[in-house]
């Protein structure tokens, strides 16, 4: 996939871009980056997929957590690492969250801010990145969470917009460009299909 276009876009709306081929590639350049610092993870499968958790924590003091750290350890970090549910082709970003903590970490308390990308979590326009966001990525990870929801029942079909007390997808967050006063934040394009 040729990345100019949207790395082009996400510069325009003040963000660093850098692009890999693969995951492999992208998680040395971050591991590479990251270095001495405590280092704070949301519920990300892709930083899952790189295998990019154990790398970090061997230099870094790595809070996750799935693995046990509170959400606020992950919170008070120096680094933050976030994957985003899908991004336009003209650099809009959006992420979905049910508690609010992953949409917190990228834009407040950290001094730099990583979001890997899959190609797979990009869309034509912004209509398409929240498509994918709501129908995509919030039914693949209620089922991921055993959820019940009507989009867990349905096999991951779609998003319902349901009222279940156990909903995943409570807060949306658009950036239609980097905001002012937010951490340094830098958008890691991948030519591989990565998490939801």
């Amino acid at each position: 996939m040729d990345f100019e276009f949207i790395k082009t876009n996400l510069e325009k709306k003040g963000y660093k871009v850098s692009c890999f081929e693969t995951k492999e590639e992208a998680a040395a350049y971050l591991n590479g980056q990251i270095d001495g610092v405590s280092v704070g993870c949301g519920g990300s499968m892709t930083v899952k997929e790189m295998g990019l958790a154990d790398l970090l924590r061997t230099h870094n003091d790595f809070k996750w957590h799935w693995e046990g750290a509170d959400r606020m350890e992950a919170f008070a970090t120096d680094v933050y690492l976030s994957s985003v549910n899908g991004i336009s082709e003209r650099g809009e970003i959006v992420n979905i969250d049910g508690l609010g903590n992953r949409l917190a970490g990228t834009l407040y308390g950290h001094k730099k801010v990583y979001l890997i990308v899959g190609k797979n979590k990009i869309a034509d326009d912004l209509e398409g990145a929240m498509w994918r966001a709501r129908n995509v990525a919030a039914p693949k990870n209620a089922i991921r969470f055993n959820v019940k929801t009507p989009c867990v029942a349905s096999g991951g079909a779609k998003c319902f917009d349901c009222r279940s007390p156990e909903r995943i997808c409570k807060a949306l967050l658009v950036f239609w460009e980097r905001p002012d006063g937010i951490p340094d934040t830098e958008v890691v394009l991948i030519n591989e299909d990565l998490g939801y």
